[in-house]
């Protein structure tokens, strides 16, 4: 029996980028999982619902090593999406798709309904919206199990950032209230980016992917006005006058 199309509406298909975690491997793999190990058990749920990118340009890796390294990886609640810089020859079926020109993303999606308010509220679920600016301004504290994310540039937040909420900035970040989350800055590659607190009591800071800890920072610094900076692969830090 012939079965025939009845609906001949048509089907739309869009892009749309999405502002994902790269993760960039180096060996020996055990090492680098066990630091990355380190990360999540500081940093409890920074992977989880992210999208991840494998990053293994220059990476000397067969099939097996990579099919074991994306297995481990799922073994941590890690999803990865797509995997760059990878060899052909060494990707195959019942892997992530290969990726290229990754670039930063013009808006990140909100739940439907929601209205494009940079300075809104968020929910514990919502991911802030993004416009064509150069930098946004959250006029009211990031509670707990919040996001703002804006890759294309400042993102200003006057008030505090609590614990277990993050802020991720294509530029610098300048928070008038207490750190005690997590502060991203640079994300999408820009070494040049910033931080500055009222009150240093972060979980985790970064500039263009380069991460430090809480205790990896100077005690000294811990509750005073600071500004943060990346010099080749280190974060610096000093106090605000």
């Amino acid at each position: 029996m012939t079965k025939v199309l009845t609906d001949a509406r048509s089907i739309r298909i869009k892009g749309r980028s999405f502002l994902a975690v790269m993760l960039s491997p180096d060996l020996p793999i055990d090492d680098w999982l066990t630091r990355l190990d380190d990360l999540a058990a500081r940093s409890a749920g920074f992977f989880l619902g992210r999208p991840v990118v494998l990053d293994l340009t220059d990476l000397q890796i067969d099939r097996p090593q990579l099919k074991d390294l994306i297995a481990e990886l799922a073994k941590r609640n890690v999803s990865i999406m797509g995997i760059e810089g990878a060899r052909p020859s060494i990707l195959g079926a019942g892997m992530p798709p290969a990726l290229k020109g990754g670039r930063s993303a013009s808006d990140i999606e909100v739940q439907a309904n929601e209205p494009a308010d940079p300075v809104a509220k968020p929910t514990a679920t919502e991911t802030r919206p993004v416009t064509t600016t150069q930098s946004i301004v959250i006029r009211e504290p990031v509670r707990s199990g919040q996001s703002v994310i804006f890759p294309e540039g400042d993102v200003t937040i006057v008030g505090s950032v609590a614990s277990g909420a993050e802020v991720i900035a294509g530029g610098s970040v300048h928070i008038y209230g207490a750190l005690r989350g997590r502060a991203m800055a640079g994300s999408i590659g820009n070494a040049s980016a910033r931080i500055f607190c009222r009150k240093l009591e972060a979980e985790l800071v970064a500039i263009d992917g380069i991460y430090k800890m809480a205790e990896d920072m100077a005690p000294n610094l811990r509750g005073q006005a600071v500004q943060l900076w990346l010099e080749e692969d280190a974060i610096m830090a000093e106090k605000l006058i």
